[in-house]
């Protein structure tokens, strides 16, 4: 009877536990990077979709010498939102109209961690004192903060 030496080798265990204990620790580190990236993409939503609301409406001042009270008066298509939900401009009586409007919106639905935060822009473009997401700054695109 011939005996065959096993000359193959595998992993110990030891060494098995080392290159999971590492997977672990980078997984701790890049899982919440990831997740804010995620995120701030998701916001990115909120700011294209305000800031062509933005431009529409300075065209509307241009034309009526007032801001528009209502999406449908305005001259663009705007896209159907998939993260946010809003109430349209922010209700003003027509005296205010001439010289300033405001538009909020909400993220809905599930934000990593973050809540219903809020984006609002106004006649002068983003409003960051009256914007909840100045307070994630990682997820901010406009990178504001609010300084307290």
């Amino acid at each position: 009877m011939r005996r065959f030496k096993n000359t193959e080798r595998g992993f110990t265990l030891v060494e098995l536990a080392v290159v999971v204990v590492i997977i672990g620790i980078l997984a701790a580190f890049a899982v919440p990077k990831f997740l804010n990236s995620v995120e701030r993409s998701k916001a990115a939503e909120a700011f294209n979709y305000l800031s062509t609301v933005q431009t529409a409406q300075e065209r509307y001042h241009a034309r009526q010498g007032s801001y528009a009270s209502e999406m449908a008066a305005l001259d663009v298509d705007l896209p159907v939102l998939e993260y946010f939900e809003t109430s349209g401009i922010d209700e003003s009586d027509p005296q205010t109209l001439q010289t300033e409007w405001s538009m909020t919106l909400t993220r809905k639905g599930a934000s990593a961690g973050f809540g219903a935060y809020t984006v609002v822009f106004n006649q002068d473009g983003f409003s960051g004192e009256n914007s909840t997401i100045t307070e994630f700054p990682e997820i901010n695109p406009m990178q504001t903060k609010t300084t307290e």
